[in-house]
Parts: structure tokens; C-alpha cells; sequence
């Protein structure tokens, strides 16, 4: 098959860029499962087993897409074409839906009237190997801390109440974004944004994922990612986590007083067991296939999601019950 992946993205990303690097690693596994692949992707963007065509935004997309191409499939926002098309919906919407729209999990799409879906997967080959030996001795929160959903205190306060120590991993002890947020507790250390290197040294020492979001989170690649560095996930059960998190790898709860308890017993997960989890379950060839299936779909003239339904629109935050 003849893919076009579009993007207004640079690829590939230089920092962590997670929605990018998911694209990243879908052009590769499908070139490797023998399919030609175009990117239509933003000034600078190099890649060595791909056709690269530099978008230009003053011309029609229509217009940009070579003539041998059989599907095209979105990563940015829609413009009608002439060719067979997917959409990714990365993020929460509050619509309306295109038809041929996937989204990231199975619950995303029902919060949105729909039922396509592929789980996001990663090229586990360009992460450093997990050392299943390593002395595990804190936590670590992953993710944007600047966003309330994330719930970085609640994350915070867990590990304080357990008794444990916090790894920031994407925040600042001192937040503007939040109101001038100073967080003075001494048990977390704040990192920023890190770069790979970081992140997998961090995460390979870490004892568990601590991630109470509160709100419908899509999917998490902070999940995937710490549980292939052998990291269970003690997390709030709201979108993707119910499906992504079984209890064999983690614990949910919207009490804080159960994760409280979780964390302070976290000795109880395999950390191999994990790392195997995220591995079998969530890699780049496995998202392939199942994007290949929605491909061969809209190319034999058929819609993802035939009976589309209400949309979630209130996307505040969820009840999370502190001790």
C-alpha cells in the first residue's frame, strides 16, 4: 500500500514530543512491514525510509498529494481531499466527528459517539534497556505538571503520605502557568523537561508511575513508557487507564487513601512483568497493523465509524477524593 502520513510537524522531534513521536515510529514500522510511505511534514523534516514532501501552507492540501498515493492519513487538522483519508484525534474534542476518525483508545472513542480505535505504540528499540537490577528507591510523575488535569499534587501529596520519595519528570517547583505555584515539600525533586538519556535513567530507578490525572486522558504514553522501564502505574481510573493499566502492572483508584496504600506495598509488581507488558502490548508494529485494517477500510469505500454518536463536551476536572 502507498501511505501519505501528514503532519505540520518537523520531524523527527529533537525534545520529547510524544503525539511525534508516535508518527515517527509509525512511518518506520510500516516501511518495515514493506509499504512505500510519504510524509508530508513541515520545513526540515528528514527521513531516510521515507518520501519527504516539505508542506506548504498557503497551498491546497489537495493539491500537495502526489497521484500514487492510496490513503491519506491526518495527524493534523482535516481538509476535505479527493483521496481515501484517516484522521488521528490525538487529543479530546467537542466535535463534530468525522466518520473516518481514530481515536487512541477504546474509551476515547466512546466519549465521542465513536468506535474506531488503535493504541498508540513506540519503536521500544530506540529507549536504553531497562536495568531490571537497579537500586529502585523513588517515584516519578511524567507528564506536562503545568496542566491541572495531570494532578502533579496529587501526586505530590500520595508520595508524602506514603512516605516515599517524588521524581518530577516535565514540571518546576516554581509554576507560573498554575498561579504561582511554589511547591516547597522536600521529598520531590523537580527535573523540567529531560531528554531521552534522562528520562530512561530516572525511570529505570524509579519504584512506580504515580499519575492521578483527573480528567479523560486519551491514552498516556507517560503509561506505556514507565511501564517498559519496569515502573507500575498507581493512577486514577478515568479514559484510557482501566484499558491500559490491568492489575497484573498497576492499581486505580480515585481514593487517595488506596493509592496511598498501593504505593507504600509497590514491592508487590513485577518489574519484568511490566517491562514485558508494555513491550508485547504497545509497540509500533503492532499500532501498524491495526492502522493498516482502517486503511484497507476507507480504501474499499467503507466509514470507520457508521453510527456516530453524542460527544462528550464537559471536560472538567474529575472528582478525586483526598484523604
Amino acid at each position: 500500500m502507498n501511505i501519505l502520513i501528514y503532519t505540520r510537524a518537523t520531524l523527527p522531534v529533537v525534545n520529547y514530543g510524544g503525539t511525534e513521536r508516535v508518527i515517527w515510529d509509525l512511518v518506520y514500522a510500516l516501511h518495515l512491514q514493506g509499504h512505500k510511505v510519504t510524509l508530508l511534514a513541515a520545513k526540515g523534516t528528514q527521513c531516510d525510509w521515507a518520501r519527504v514532501i516539505e508542506y506548504q501552507p498557503d497551498v491546497r492540501l489537495d493539491g500537495q498529494l502526489p497521484n500514487d498515493i492510496d490513503v491519506v492519513h491526518f495527524h493534523s487538522d482535516f481538509e476535505p481531499i479527493s483521496k481515501p483519508y484517516v484522521i488521528t484525534q490525538h487529543g479530546n474534542s467537542r466535535g463534530p466527528i468525522n466518520p473516518n476518525t481514530i481515536f487512541v483508545s477504546s474509551q476515547h472513542a466512546k466519549n465521542h459517539g465513536a468506535e474506531a480505535y488503535v493504541y498508540n505504540g513506540l519503536n521500544w528499540d530506540n529507549y536504553l534497556k531497562p536495568d531490571f537490577s537497579a537500586d529502585r528507591q523513588r517515584f516519578h510523575f511524567l507528564g506536562k505538571a503545568a496542566w491541572r488535569v495531570k494532578n502533579v499534587q496529587g501526586a505530590i501529596d500520595i508520595t508524602k503520605k506514603a512516605k516515599q520519595s517524588l521524581d518530577v519528570l516535565g514540571g518546576h517547583r516554581l509554576n507560573f502557568k498554575m498561579g504561582f505555584r511554589l511547591t516547597l515539600d522536600r521529598h520531590v525533586k523537580f527535573h523540567g523537561m529531560v531528554d531521552d538519556m534522562t528520562k530512561s535513567k530516572i525511570m529505570t530507578q524509579s519504584k512506580g508511575l504515580i499519575f492521578p490525572v483527573t480528567w479523560h486522558e486519551p491514552f498516556g504514553l507517560a503509561i506505556t513508557e514507565s511501564l517498559y522501564f519496569g515502573c507500575p502505574v498507581f493512577s486514577t481510573p478515568y479514559g484510557s487507564l482501566p484499558e491500559l493499566v490491568s492489575k497484573e502492572v498497576g492499581f486505580l483508584s480515585s481514593q487517595e487513601t488506596q493509592l496511598i496504600e498501593a504505593v507504600a506495598n509497590s514491592e508487590r509488581f513485577d518489574a519484568i512483568r511490566c517491562h514485558e507488558y508494555a513491550q508485547d502490548l504497545f509497540n509500533a508494529n503492532v499500532m501498524a497493523k491495526a492502522y493498516l485494517e482502517k486503511y484497507q477500510t476507507v480504501v474499499d469505500g467503507f466509514d470507520l465509524n457508521t453510527n456516530l454518536g453524542s460527544v462528550i463536551t464537559d471536560f472538567k476536572r474529575l472528582s478525586y477524593d483526598k484523604a
